[in-house]
């Protein structure tokens, strides 16, 4: 039988380290594309910005691809075995499925460790540095961030818009300034401008042209007989502090970035969601558990040897699993819907469905 385990564990660690390898490939590509596909398009991004964004998007990306390339491989390799009749020799001489699946049970087992172990401090923390990179690129180039006929509300307290941009010149400018409530302060229009960076003293330095003012008063914007209008500057400059966007951006960690430690300390009003992103990283964690008890023999009853058959069925387990997910995800934060208890359905189901497959099989 050790023959065998070798056997069945190193196609399964040949086939499953492929598929991960693919699956993590198809979403880091998708994710750079995501976020910085404008900045690869209209500005020079160094590489080196590039390279250390797929390495901290990577983590993020195993926590899925590696229970999905797992099952990927378990319905491969199990599909193959039971398609050449090498399960069926194995049976005739007295070997049993259970124990034939239990290289595969404690590969299993190990991959649930990784991904727990990812979950909990790699991936947190990596996407923390990720929205730092991305935070780093814009501030060591602010003109990345004005783009032709977008809104730019990065920077806290403005909103801009820009019609039309070369290079580092603007036509057509709307800016609004706000105070600490929602009503704005100050709104300027101007028919051109020009982008200016002052990194040595954190600032964005917007020269207008042409620009026509419109102000508020500061303690009582909403009342209009107060409004200053009919301003009208030929050139002015306007500076925008980096210091307060990059606060802003501090201020803003998701959950996502926040370690197990993080979570089990808040005590405010996302304590139910930060409880549901605990149980989230624990239930995905032992999603290669679940997709092995039900790989097994969803593979061994197709009794098919192609290799598109076993992608199909990972492609719709996978789906079905990360859709509950998905559903769960978004009750967390409503405390009466247990979403902490409703995330961990997938996993019960799956395993629970597996182990009748399981023990069907074995009845043959």
């Amino acid at each position: 039988m050790k023959l065998i385990d070798r056997y069945i564990v190193r196609q399964l660690l040949v086939t499953a380290i492929f598929a991960i390898a693919v699956l993590s490939l198809v979403l880091v590509l998708g994710k750079i594309f995501k976020e910085l596909l404008d900045l690869l398009v209209n500005h020079e991004v160094p590489m080196q910005y590039i390279l250390t964004f797929i390495a901290y998007i990577l983590p993020f990306s195993l926590t899925f691809t590696v229970p999905w390339g797992f099952l990927t491989a378990v319905l491969l390799v199990m599909g193959k075995m039971s398609a050449e009749n090498e399960l069926v020799a194995l049976r005739s001489i007295g070997v049993s499925m259970a124990r034939v699946s239990m290289p595969l049970i404690l590969l299993a087992v190990m991959a649930c460790g990784i991904c727990l172990w990812i979950n909990l401090e790699v991936a947190p923390r990596a996407q923390e540095r990720m929205r730092s990179t991305i935070f780093q690129i814009a501030t060591s180039n602010p003109l990345a961030m004005f783009n032709s006929d977008e809104v730019i509300d990065e920077f806290p307290d403005h909103k801009i818009y820009v019609e039309k941009k070369h290079g580092t010149k603007l036509e057509n400018l709307l800016l609004y300034e706000y105070s600490d409530g929602e009503d704005p302060i100050r709104v300027i229009t101007a028919g051109g401008g020009e982008i200016k960076t002052d990194l040595e003293n954190q600032q964005v330095l917007l020269k207008l042209y042409d620009a026509h003012y419109e102000g508020r008063d500061q303690q009582d914007p909403g009342d209009l007989d107060k409004i200053q209008q009919g301003i009208t500057m030929g050139e002015v400059v306007l500076p925008i502090s980096l210091r307060e966007l990059y606060e802003k951006n501090r201020k803003r960690q998701s959950m996502g970035q926040e370690t197990l430690r993080q979570l089990l300390s808040r005590d405010d009003e996302s304590k139910t969601a930060a409880r549901m992103e605990v149980s989230r990283r624990f239930s995905l964690s032992f999603a290669s558990l679940a997709f092995a008890l039900i790989g097994v023999p969803l593979a061994i009853t197709a009794h098919r040897r192609e290799t598109s058959i076993g992608f199909f069925f990972s492609l719709v387990i996978a789906f079905v699993y990360f859709f509950f997910i998905i559903l769960a995800n978004m009750a967390k934060n409503n405390a009466a819907l247990r979403p902490e208890l409703l995330i961990w359905a997938p996993n019960v189901v799956f395993i629970g469905l597996g182990l009748w497959l399981f023990y069907r099989l074995s009845r043959r």
